[in-house]
């Protein structure tokens, strides 16, 4: 008996394991079917310094959805690798870490690697630099002016009292969450330059991203220069051009409060 329910088994698996040739390829021919294109156009911000004469255009890309990643950097990426080798931009870490693709993407400051390309696909999408600043080429900020003025807030522990055990300086939990909301800016530049009091007076008023930065080191309870640094902010242009409206703080890319820190700023100066 046990050999004829061997043979049944065997049996049973030849039946199924050989099929009509049609069959296979009816199978292989549902599977292989590749979806509907999903067609975008993306509308970009061009110039080039190389061609003076030639003015700033917007230029259209068209990919395919389904062959490209979810976010506008892979977007951007596929169209400088597949398309178009002359396109420029800024990108590095792509985890929304070292702010490097910030850009104006419809009507909004962001980065390219943390803004998903929008699912509706019949609308274009439009990608400029960030406003009110010079241009390097294409949608490339420069942001050399920004960098000078975070540099002039001395954005360092600065002490003359040593540490009391000679290698680190202490905090109490407390004292270290103030740092909070401050310490994880990247410096991408998206809040500043959607301040219209930064796009006016940007040679004198610091804007919101140096100016959290400002105050990170003021609430910081192990640094000693608190004195000075309220001093270099006291005076008509460096701080109090802020009118609090707020778009720093609605554009952050990160979810920080740009505005709430100026506010902490102006009410320790007010009351210092």
């Amino acid at each position: 008996m046990a050999g004829f329910k061997s043979i049944a088994r065997l049996g049973t698996i030849t039946s199924t394991a050989f099929r009509p040739a049609s069959a296979i390829r009816t199978m292989a021919t549902v599977h292989s079917k590749e979806p509907e294109p999903r067609t975008k156009t993306f509308q970009i911000y061009r110039w080039n310094p190389d061609e003076p004469n030639k003015k700033p255009r917007m230029q259209s890309y068209t990919l395919d959805l389904n062959k490209t990643g979810p976010m506008m950097l892979d977007a951007l990426i596929r169209i400088k690798n597949e398309v178009d080798p002359t396109l420029t931009f800024r990108r590095s870490c792509r985890e929304g870490i070292c702010g490097s693709c910030a850009m104006n993407i419809d009507g909004v400051n962001t980065l390219a690697c943390l803004c998903r390309i929008p699912a509706d696909s019949s609308k274009e999408t439009k990608i400029y630099p960030l406003p009110h600043t010079y241009v390097v080429k294409d949608i490339v900020p420069d942001l050399t002016q920004f960098y000078k003025q975070y540099k002039s807030i001395k954005p360092y522990l600065q002490r003359t009292t040593p540490s009391p055990n000679g290698k680190e300086y202490l905090q109490t939990k407390e004292e270290r969450k103030k740092l909070d909301g401050l310490y994880e800016c990247i410096l991408c530049a998206c809040c500043s330059t959607s301040c219209p009091s930064y796009w006016w007076n940007s040679e004198e008023y610091l804007g919101p991203a140096v100016l959290m930065q400002s105050y990170r080191w003021l609430a910081d309870s192990r640094d000693e220069k608190t004195a000075e640094r309220k001093s270099a902010l006291d005076n008509s242009m460096s701080l109090y051009r802020c009118h609090t409206i707020l778009n720093c703080s609605r554009t952050c890319p990160k979810g920080l409060n740009p505005g709430l820190a100026i506010a902490a700023i102006k009410k320790e100066m007010a009351f210092s």
